[in-house]
């Protein structure tokens, strides 16, 4: 029970009792009592404030005033009290908030963190990976340029460097493209009026010169693709469903270099001019070169995520141009295997199913799986033009070499010629039904167009009449080309032969 003053009758702070009444007063009152009357209030008798004694209790608790004890006072209490609640409630709710976001936010960090750890060591593992490639007998830290006569060295125990990653088209290689099409313009004016085949003097007789067989592996048939080189005719270059690329000497009758890696078959073969060096492309989606002399690859260019369907060599001799099923064109260096820049047509969303470059080349053409023939600017990295009129996929497509007209065949057997001057189509030279166009080449004076398919049709340009027919292949034709000055045709087909014929 609480202990009541009995002057002011409320609870005492400092409370003490009396000795001459025995009753507990507040101290700052009794001693005001005393100072004034010198007795007890209570009786009357003498006391001073030496005579208080102090009473010893726990903090006590005041009741409340009178005045907060009606009802009216206890509810606006009640009022004051949850109002104080539900704003604390409220500051609560908004720290709460505050704090969800902050941990989200570190959340979507960590995440991020974590997916770029991820990345990094993907990328320090395939580091790791291709530097165990190379072999101590290498010697070097960093890939390095090689000499003209071998575009690249090959690792330890023959197997070539592997490069993917895209350079980029620096000033100094567009500028080398640009001199490179500026001299070739003025010699071709020049060649054009020496050429020794002319079409005043066609040609209208044949005579089938030899015939090879046995290139190729008989369990897997076909020869798929084909290529002489440019500076000896004498020398061919074919590409097998055997996955195997094989090069002939015509003149020693032998083979010089069977060059076995692919792990699919060969579809397109390039000679290079001036080097002994060869390129194939697969649709185990690489390219490779290779060294006729050595008789090995030694560089893999991986520009490609599917099958390469195209392949053309640049005038400079040192760049590769791709198409591909995966829908880009490809250009790289086949000095360093690097691919310098990669390029799709979003509109369109359609595998490239071939590409050639122009004899300048600046621009160069691809076909698509939807019948559409593209030129690109090389320079620029753009479509340029498009030629429409094909009903079937596009298989193949060739430039003259006075850099006028361009030959284009389909799965819809015909023939279109082009008219790069005024971008349209001036010829269609419809063939046999079902007919199929597999290989076009023109030979190196722009007089004679070769077709081969079905058979093998040779067209002289300007009058596009067809003057020579050959039909000895069992097979489905899948390339021709002309020797130095249109002198001989070589075929390959499906029926694994090699022919040529003497025109």
């Amino acid at each position: 029970m609480a202990l009541v003053c009995a002057i002011s009758n409320e609870v005492p702070e400092h409370p003490c009792v009396s000795p001459v009444s025995n009753q507990v007063f507040e101290r700052r009152l009794i001693e005001k009592y005393i100072a004034e009357n010198g007795t007890d209030p209570m009786n009357g008798q003498p006391l001073s404030e030496e005579q208080l004694v102090d009473i010893k209790v726990a903090h006590p608790i005041r009741p409340k005033a009178p005045s907060a004890t009606s009802i009216p006072a206890i509810l606006k209490s009640l009022q004051d009290e949850w109002d104080a609640v539900m704003l604390h409630s409220f500051t609560l709710r908004q720290q709460l908030q505050t704090t969800r976001q902050e941990l989200s936010h570190a959340l979507y960090q960590h995440d991020a963190a974590c997916r770029v750890i991820a990345r990094l060591t993907k990328e320090v593992t395939a580091a790791r990976e291709a530097l165990a490639t190379l072999k101590p007998q290498a010697g070097l830290v960093a890939p390095q340029a090689v000499p003209a006569s071998q575009p690249a060295a090959a690792g330890a125990g023959g197997e070539p460097m592997e490069i993917s990653e895209q350079v980029g088209m620096t000033p100094e290689i567009i500028q080398k493209l640009q001199d490179k099409a500026t001299i070739l313009t003025t010699e071709r004016k020049k060649d054009h009026e020496d050429a020794s085949v002319s079409p005043s003097n066609p040609i209208y007789h044949r005579s089938l010169l030899c015939c090879l067989q046995g290139l190729h592996s008989a369990s897997v048939p076909g020869i798929l693709s084909l290529d002489l080189c440019p500076s000896d005719t004498n020398k061919v270059l074919t590409g097998g469903a055997d996955k195997n690329v094989v090069v002939f000497d015509k003149n020693e009758e032998q083979i010089v270099a069977t060059l076995k890696g692919h792990t699919k078959k060969v579809t397109s073969v390039i000679y290079h001019p001036s080097q002994s060096v060869v390129f194939s492309a697969s649709p185990d989606t690489t390219i490779r070169v290779w060294s006729v002399t050595g008789g090995n690859c030694v560089q893999v260019v991986r520009a490609h995520e599917a099958g390469v369907t195209g392949l053309s060599l640049h005038a400079t001799g040192d760049y590769l141009l791709s198409s591909s099923e995966d829908q880009y064109w490809a250009f790289s260096d086949i000095q360093t295997g690097r691919v310098l820049t990669k390029v799709t047509d979003e509109s369109a969303g359609c595998a490239l199913t071939c590409a050639q470059f122009h004899p300048d080349g600046l621009i160069f053409g691809t076909g698509t799986a939807d019948s559409q023939i593209k030129i690109w600017d090389l320079k620029e990295r753009t479509n340029v033009a498009n030629f429409p009129g094909h009903s079937g996929p596009v298989t193949s497509i060739a430039f003259s070499e006075n850099g006028y007209y361009l030959a284009t065949g389909a799965q819809d057997s015909s023939l279109k010629l082009w008219d790069l001057r005024k971008l349209k189509n001036f010829k269609t030279i419809t063939l046999d039904n079902n007919y199929e166009v597999k290989s076009l080449v023109f030979d190196q004076s722009g007089t004679y167009l070769a077709v081969g398919g079905s058979d093998i049709r040779v067209y002289i340009c300007k009058q596009w009449s067809e003057v020579l027919n050959f039909t000895d292949h069992t097979g489905l034709v899948t390339g021709v080309a002309f020797g130095e000055n249109a002198r001989f045709l070589t075929s390959t087909a499906m029926d694994r032969s090699l022919k040529f014929y003497s025109l």
